[in-house]
């Protein structure tokens, strides 16, 4: 009988664990089918109509260009009681400008967005991308979160400051840009340049940039973009084709690379806010350095790993005449200096021959905007007030994508990039793709929360 019962009592306990794993599984089942959405109906507010009527103007660039955008802007703004200026670089280029004057001056709050958006190929939509139909609570087209979205509900922050306060303590300053999708020439850096009074006594700015997560319709962590990766385009020549794919094979080790080349405090405590809502990740993250003193730096998913590296990517060679080209893309940590990596590369493919034809996009440095501000306070206090204290209010580094602040950061500006409304996985997956969309009540939810960010910035003493 002894040979028999510990054989007996693992095969017990192995039934009660298939059995207590089929119920787990069960009942895991159930509670995801139990929390699929199920659309609300949508309440078409004077707010949903406005984004509505922006988003069907099609500022693609090109062939609309921004100014028919920039005008309807303006015209919001006027009709709101506040002047608004459309200064137009070019011929159908266009950003607004608006100002509401405080009493303190070298205070401001910068509301910014871009005019712009990507263009939209109208065959791989389930919707027309400039129609802004409503289906089940939600709104399609090209805009609607990158950033027309956000720019309504700045503008009617904007407006309401206006209408209730119209002598602030802090000057709310209201700008929408040409060109961002394009790399700001003609829009972000010409006014940097040509009206360098838009930014008079700016402190803080409002942009996008951030990443909100939610589950099962519940946001789970809103992350504020205090930086990013800066990026430099270059175009290289050789002399051959032979001599480019020599030069490609010397860039190879850059594209992945092994080692980091250093922790940013910013990123630091980026990767420390991310820790707890990563499973796999979580002891990785939550210390980088000891991971990298581990030597478990490998170990990190790659979006992780070059936040702390500068990356270099090249595109497809092409032949030219006898001659080869090929564009290189530098994705250069924020505070780099983007000629010292252009003297890096050029010294690296000197010995093949090739040399760097043109610089195509050069950015940075523009350092990490710093957390520990009223104003990123005051984001997450109003974060909490409107989905609770149990939402973490964290921050975000970009790997791969840009905007406008990195302008203003190199100015000492400080920037803070985020959605206002809860935007979930799917939906982002439309940004610069097909289905572009918003959820409507959540983009409503998102208006009032912008209107108490600026109304308490402005006026609180």
């Amino acid at each position: 009988m002894r040979r028999w019962r510990v054989p007996l009592a693992v095969a017990v306990a192995g039934a009660i664990a298939v059995g207590a794993l089929y119920v787990y599984n069960a009942v895991e089942e159930r509670r995801i089918k139990s929390q699929l959405y199920i659309p609300k109906p949508a309440k078409i507010t004077p707010e949903v109509e406005l984004l509505r009527r922006y988003v069907r103007i099609d500022t693609s660039n090109p062939p609309g260009h921004e100014i028919a955008g920039a005008r309807f802007l303006a015209e919001q703004l006027e009709r709101g009681g506040v002047h608004a200026e459309v200064i137009e670089p070019a011929p159908g280029r266009g950003s607004v400008y608006a100002r509401i004057r405080g009493r303190r001056p070298g205070e401001g709050l910068m509301l910014l967005s871009h005019i712009d958006v990507v263009p939209a190929e109208a065959r791989v939509w389930s919707h027309p991308p400039f129609a802004a139909e409503n289906t089940v609570n939600t709104l399609w087209g090209r805009g609607t979160l990158d950033m027309k979205g956000i720019a309504v509900c700045e503008l009617l922050a904007f407006l309401a400051l206006a209408r209730e306060h119209p002598q602030p303590e802090r000057d709310v300053v209201f700008l929408a840009t040409a060109d961002e999708e394009e790399g700001g020439t003609m829009g972000m850096a010409w006014l940097l340049a040509h009206r360098p009074d838009v930014f008079d006594g700016v402190r803080y700015v409002f942009n996008e940039g951030g990443i909100n997560e939610s589950y099962a319709e519940r946001l789970m962590y809103f992350g504020v973009e205090v930086g990013s990766k800066m990026l430099v385009r270059a175009d290289l020549r050789a002399p051959s084709r032979a001599a480019m794919q020599q030069v490609r094979i010397a860039l190879e080790p850059y594209f992945n690379p092994r080692d980091p080349d250093r922790v940013l405090p910013g990123v630091r405590a980026f990767l420390r806010d991310l820790a707890p809502r990563r499973i796999a990740q979580r002891r990785l993250l939550e210390d980088v350095d000891r991971t990298i003193a581990e030597g478990k730096f490998w170990l990190l998913e790659k979006p992780y790993k070059e936040v702390l590296q500068n990356v270099v990517w090249a595109e497809a060679i092409a032949s030219d005449e006898g001659s080869a080209t090929m564009r290189v893309i530098l994705f250069n940590l924020p505070d780099e200096n983007p000629d010292k990596r252009l003297a890096w590369l050029a010294e690296l493919i000197r010995p093949y021959g090739a040399t760097i034809e043109k610089v195509v996009q050069k950015s940075g440095p523009a350092p990490l905007s710093p957390r520990n501000t009223p104003v990123f306070a005051l984001i997450a206090d109003e974060v909490h007030r409107q989905w609770g204290n149990d939402v973490p209010v964290g921050t975000e580094v970009l790997a791969v994508q840009i905007n406008d602040s990195r302008y203003l950061r190199a100015r000492g500006v400080v920037c803070y990039g985020f959605w206002p409304f809860q935007v979930d996985f799917y939906q982002t997956q439309g940004i610069h793709g097909a289905n572009e969309r918003v959820r409507i009540d959540w983009f409503q939810e998102g208006v009032a929360l912008m209107r108490r960010l600026v109304v308490r910035y402005a006026t609180e003493r």
